[in-house]
């Protein structure tokens, strides 16, 4: 059987007739996209101006359900892999669901940064101790994945040109944006701590961006001589758009805490020249992701018009957008030119949208269990 019909066909009738072990059995990495999409909200809304301080609730009732439903779904998927060990370890022989594994790091990174940004109003002090324990999981668990998985790629899997999507950039992100949340942890730490995150902060970035560039590369040649992905993978266009944003917002984060945490060490010339290389290399990827942005809107259009099937790779319409959105803002906040300010508004009002029409067809879903799918049993 194929991706396309594990993604689209029934559910396995032990859903139908058992309906927890069902869900246990078949569930999969891919639904912590759900998690990556409500906290990249959340940590938009929060982004909005202080006269609207309704969006500012709402942003801390979407995180705290996030971590609900981070923690729901880390209990579902440790239970498959304590009760069905033989069938859940298959996923690692699976060219495409595998790489969902990226998903549960970025997840954990939205609850990271709702800490900083949410938890000391809430908890006080110890959210910052709470965002610092989390985010060195963060970090081992975004490096494993971005080396595990594209071993796996290299020596279990089978892979063809012709069947490249920007799926295969999931694994790689996750270290991004763990450096982004380095940017962020970095800002609050005391000074003796500050550098030393920021410090791998940047690695993790050099660990990501490259390789994902290269990526992207790839995918332009596999679009050129192969044309659009199927239906099913659609929405993967957007992903494109992921680690241009946060690549961007990596560096905007990152030198924007630099200068005080390298003056601390004496080193505050290279603190200035992180803080110039954050504005310029934020706006050189930014306008970079212009290009993904208007491609994976035209290559959407005509997926609506021949059939774009739902599936929780619609998920991949939200955290893009946000994290582009994000750091369209932060580029607001830094030169103060209003288009970016303009700019970032749209971006997060449409974020909003695509958010609640991919949220309540996703309860749908999971309410009928037609969304718990698991492709490597489905292909075995």
């Amino acid at each position: 059987m194929t991706y396309t019909q594990a993604l689209t066909d029934p559910p396995a009738v032990t859903v139908l007739s058992a309906p927890v072990p069902g869900i246990i059995r078949n569930f999969t990495p891919n639904w912590f996209t759900v998690t990556m999409g409500t906290g990249v909200l959340a940590l938009v809304l929060n982004q909005c101006p202080p006269g609207f301080p309704v969006l500012h609730r709402i942003a801390i009732g979407l995180w705290l359900v996030n971590i609900g439903l981070f923690g729901l779904f880390t209990l579902l998927y440790s239970a498959r892999w304590m009760l069905y060990f033989h069938e859940a370890k298959r996923i690692f022989h699976h060219p495409v669901m595998s790489m969902f594994f990226g998903a549960v790091p970025m997840g954990l990174a939205t609850i990271i940064n709702g800490f900083l940004a949410f938890g000391p109003a809430l908890i006080g002090d110890q959210a910052v101790t709470i965002a610092e324990i989390l985010w060195w999981i963060d970090a081992a668990l975004s490096l494993a994945c971005g080396i595990a998985i594209p071993y796996f790629m290299f020596t279990r899997q089978e892979h063809a040109i012709e069947k490249l999507t920007a799926v295969w950039l999931l694994p790689i992100v996750a270290c991004e944006v763990a450096a982004a949340s380095a940017g962020l942890l970095g800002g609050v730490l005391p000074a003796s701590r500050s550098l030393e995150v920021l410090v791998l902060g940047y690695a993790l970035w050099a660990c990501s961006v490259p390789l994902a560039m290269s990526i992207l590369v790839l995918l332009y040649l596999r679009l050129a001589v192969h044309k659009l992905p199927e239906q099913s993978l659609g929405v993967s266009a957007w992903l494109a758009l992921g680690p241009i944003g946060t690549g961007a917002l990596g560096l905007i984060l990152l030198g924007g805490h630099a200068p005080s945490a390298f003056a601390a060490h004496g080193l505050s010339d290279v603190g200035k020249v992180a803080y110039g290389m954050g504005i310029l290399g934020g706006i050189i990827f930014w306008g970079y992701g212009l290009w993904w942005l208007a491609l994976a809107v035209l290559k959407t259009i005509r997926y609506l018009r021949e059939g774009l099937p739902f599936n929780l790779g619609w998920w991949g319409f939200t955290f893009p957008i946000g994290v582009y959105a994000l750091a369209t803002l932060a580029l607001a906040r830094t030169t103060g030119l209003t288009f970016f300010s303009v700019i970032g508004i749209g971006l997060s009002i449409s974020l909003a949208i695509f958010w609640l029409i991919v949220a309540v067809r996703t309860l749908e879903g999971a309410w009928k269990r037609t969304l718990f799918i698991s492709p490597c049993l489905q292909s075995a």
